[in-house]
């Protein structure tokens, strides 16, 4: 037997663990397992860390299966946007009908056995997001109407809501504003982004708001649902997970991101490519601290309250 016989280098071209694993869209992952895990543990009951952990990693795989069946159904897109253009079904690594059997492999495998680890409420709204994701979303709406962006982050802003139900098996105000907190945070984060890539959107004829009512709209947009948000974001630190931690990050953070908002919106299309969007890169960056900050308070605040500092 020869020595190439035991040659375990990869083929050129063929797909690799990492391929599929880039599939599930790792970074939005991360958001999903951090905010999900930041709902469990802020959630007003003990849950056994067996539990808890085994919740997280099927919310996780929904997440991830999401993202499979976004791939899946958005290759065509991928294929001529610069930043996804290298995803591995439009470079040629995984195919679509791979991409389609693990995604929805995945997703039945993690909605079931999270019904079954902790309870079916949670199951099922981890169900309801990836249909709404992937069908509502991805399938219908994307490519529909330039509030895209707005609908599509409903989905990215279950999972604490699913965290808070597989510890609890309920929904309740807390819950309901931090789903409010990170679906009106989508819009202006990605709107900002949507400003310094727009031809990308262009080219893939993606009815992104900037490519369908303008840069000039889209500032306005911004500022809007800022200010939205920061109403939303104050209004959490009221609630059972809220505190004088939360309050002092969400009040500076948000002042912040109204102050960003604002220059955002007063700026003109000539000043913005004179500097190469320069604010507005500064936005998009302080929008990556602003979600992780606020939900990071949550979690700081679920540890004073177990541990009774405050009492």
């Amino acid at each position: 037997m020869s020595d190439a016989s035991f040659d375990s280098r990869p083929i050129e071209g063929e797909a690799q663990f990492s391929d599929y694993f880039a599939l599930l869209k790792p970074r939005v992952m991360t958001l999903v397992v951090f905010t999900a895990f930041v709902g469990l543990l802020a959630a007003p009951v003990p849950v056994h860390p067996f539990i808890g952990f085994v919740a997280i990693l099927f919310i996780a795989l929904g997440g991830g299966a999401s993202g499979a069946l976004n791939m899946w159904y958005d290759s065509d897109i991928d294929a001529v946007m610069k930043r996804t253009r290298k995803r591995p079904v439009p470079s040629g690594k995984v195919t679509r009908e791979e991409a389609f059997a693990i995604g929805m492999t995945l997703s039945v495998f993690a909605c079931v056995f999270l019904g079954l680890a902790t309870n079916w409420l949670a199951g099922g709204l981890l169900a309801f997001t990836i249909f709404f994701y992937v069908v509502i979303y991805t399938m219908w709406l994307k490519r529909l109407t330039p509030q895209n962006i707005v609908i599509g982050g409903a989905a990215g802003a279950f999972p604490p809501m699913i965290g808070w139900a597989a510890a609890t098996g309920d929904i309740s105000t807390a819950s309901v504003l931090m789903f409010c907190l990170t679906f009106l945070w989508t819009p202006p984060h990605f709107w900002a982004l949507a400003l310094f890539v727009r031809m990308d959107y262009d080219n893939a004829t993606v009815p992104m708001l900037t490519v369908t009512h303008g840069r000039r709209a889209t500032r306005t947009h911004i500022l809007i649902y800022t200010i939205l948000l920061a109403i939303f974001a104050l209004a959490l630190g009221f609630t059972q997970v809220g505190g004088p931690v939360y309050l002092a990050v969400a009040v500076v953070l948000n002042a912040l991101f109204l102050k960003g908002a604002w220059q955002i919106w007063r700026r003109d299309e000539e000043a913005s490519e004179t500097d190469n969007f320069l604010t507005e890169k500064k936005f998009f960056k302080l929008s990556l601290l602003y979600l992780f900050a606020h939900f990071g308070a949550i979690l700081i605040e679920a540890g004073i309250d177990r541990m009774g500092i405050f009492a």
